[in-house]
């Protein structure tokens, strides 16, 4: 047996280490440990819901509007307000803004170095691009594109001239060379395509945060989600802006994102037999729909989100969920005692004792629902739409699945199983990105004429200021949780649960590894100073943390530590 760490995985946000035990070139045990202590819940104490809203975004960088937006239901919750429709639509178009500008990040600026060389794009022939743009890039009339606005002979040789001068910029520091150089399958043509994109995404996620920021007033960190409503008052000038960005986002998106994910499939498609986790799956849903508003019943405001709420057993067989059901144990965590916390009652007291895999060794805490661990992410949340049957969910997931078997070579269709893998959660996730893209056009053109008929009503005032609310929201990366209690107007207990804390769950009482831990487990290591399949999986989960991976190996003594950069491995 050999151990086996990279400490830290980079190209995700936060701080988290795996150490991994390889057995005959397969990963026999792992152990994924947060770096990060938080402590959130501490510091909004004795402040009031409507500061909370603001602080609870610092908490991340990246997915801070859906902290504000979890913040702010459970403040409404606990004030007894229910938002006028004009606030429904603005906060899905914040919200919709943010998971578009994660979405992207995500798939080209952190995980597709895992796949995409751009060195190998120096052997390019560029006017093969274009017959490549015939079989993967094209408009829905069928005309052929390659990209926005890239000229690929440029490109070619900006990319020439970095790794001249021994300067590759953003692509230095990865393992272009892991397994011998083999790791890294695509033709030098498509490598430069997806270079391409790499770079345009870079435009593109800035642009969806632009459009965060004209309806929150900044971002990161918006000030326009507020308990009860939304701050943001629209004009005609900012919502011909607000179109027209939009519109360049969607025109990307579709054109770009799943034709990129079908022609990266076929040279990874051994992606598609391993890293599937505990296969059971959590979603809170998202997007507060058009049949708005639901009344008192939560769980039918839940179920009826744009995104629904579903939580799926193992054989994705679709329930309700039950609150009660949440519990956070702390015996591996860096935590006082070795409790297990029920929905609403948790605690938050931090004791650092040492990194121990047999004892203690993770900031991150164990939650489960109905006492095991659970999946959060776009993976969850496509699957929940799926067996909650939204319309557009359901036939551009059949639409993929048909593409992908044809990419693949095989007979018919892809499984949806094969979503339940490194490949597949990775692919999927495109079609929520175009969901969303899509979503986002329809809410821009029901807010103009919102506008236009005279509805003006953007806020409205609480109804007390005691009492108690859970905000069951997803951010881009899962499912969020944001519980409080509310006495004269200042908080008086504090809890939240973020996505990653559900993947990233150290070992339970019963000694059940955590999702990102299972999905590990039988992961295939050709060296294990590089374990470029392990760093495939981890970024599959798109961890909110800082990152780190430990690979040892018994039998033979050797030990593998790295220090990385933010844009890879050194």
């Amino acid at each position: 047996m050999t151990r086996s760490v990279i400490d830290p995985i980079t190209r995700i946000e936060g701080h988290l280490r795996v150490e991994m035990e390889v057995t005959n070139g397969k990963v026999s045990d792992a152990w994924v440990s947060g770096g990060c202590f938080r402590g959130m819940e501490m510091v909004v104490e004795g402040r009031t819901p409507e500061d909370a809203a603001q602080i609870v975004q610092r908490i991340c960088g990246v997915c801070p509007v859906s902290h504000s937006h979890a913040s702010t239901i459970a403040a409404e919750k606990s004030y007894g307000i229910t938002i006028s429709n004009n606030a429904r639509i603005i906060r899905n178009l914040i919200e919709g803004a943010q998971f578009l500008h994660s979405n992207i990040l995500w798939f080209y600026n952190l995980a597709a170095l895992d796949y995409v060389n751009p060195l190998n794009a120096l052997n390019a022939n560029v006017a093969d691009v274009y017959d490549l743009a015939a079989t993967y890039y094209n408009t829905n009339e069928g005309e052929a594109i390659t990209s926005t606005n890239t000229d690929f002979v440029a490109l070619k040789e900006k990319l020439t001239k970095f790794a001249a001068n021994g300067q590759l910029s953003i692509f230095s520091g990865n393992w272009f060379d892991a397994d011998e150089g083999t790791a890294y399958k695509l033709t030098p043509e498509l490598d430069l395509v997806c270079t391409a994109h790499y770079l345009e995404a870079l435009k593109m996620q800035a642009r969806s945060s632009e459009v965060a920021a004209l309806l929150g007033g900044k971002m990161p960190h918006v000030m326009t989600i507020i308990p009860g409503g939304t701050a943001f008052v629209p004009t005609e000038q900012k919502l011909d802006d607000l179109k027209a960005m939009v519109d360049e986002i969607y025109n990307w998106v579709s054109t770009t994102m799943i034709q990129d994910t079908l022609a990266l499939a076929p040279a990874y498609q051994d992606g598609l037999n391993w890293g599937k986790g505990c296969g059971r799956y959590i979603a809170w849903g998202v997007f507060e729909g058009q049949g708005w508003p639901y009344g008192d019943d939560y769980i039918e405001q839940m179920k009826n989100r744009y995104m629904p709420m579903a939580v799926l057993d193992e054989n994705l067989k679709v329930s309700d969920v039950e609150e009660s059901l949440i519990t956070e144990f702390m015996g591996h965590s860096w935590y006082k005692g070795s409790d297990t916390f029920t929905s609403p009652y948790f605690t938050t007291e931090p004791e650092f004792t040492e990194y121990n895999v047999e004892d203690r060794y993770s900031w991150v805490k164990c939650p489960a629902y109905d006492g095991k661990p659970m999946e959060a992410g776009s993976l969850a949340r496509i699957l929940a739409a799926y067996q909650r049957k939204v319309p557009f969910i359901v036939k551009h997931v059949d639409e993929f699945l048909v593409k992908l078997g044809a990419a693949l070579g095989l007979p018919g269709a892809a499984p949806l199983s094969a979503a339940q893998s490194t490949l597949g959660r990775t692919a999927i996730r495109q079609v929520e990105t175009l969901y969303v893209a899509t979503l986002m056009k329809e809410w821009v053109v029901e807010l103009m004429e919102a506008v236009k008929s005279g509805d003006s009503e953007y806020f409205r005032k609480s109804q007390t200021i005691t009492g108690e609310g859970t905000g069951f929201w997803e951010a881009p990366r899962g499912a969020l949780y944001h519980s409080e209690k509310v006495k004269d107007g200042k908080i008086e207990g504090y809890q939240i649960i973020i996505p990653s804390t559900w993947n990233l769950a150290p070992m339970n009482a019963d000694g059940v590894h955590g999702p990102l831990e299972q999905a590990l487990i039988g992961i295939p290591v050709e060296d294990v100073e590089k374990p470029i399949n392990a760093l495939r999986t981890v970024h599959s989960f798109d961890p909110c943390t800082a990152c780190a991976v430990h690979v040892t190996e018994p039998a033979t003594g050797k030990s593998f530590e790295t220090v990385t950069s933010p844009w890879g491995v050194k």
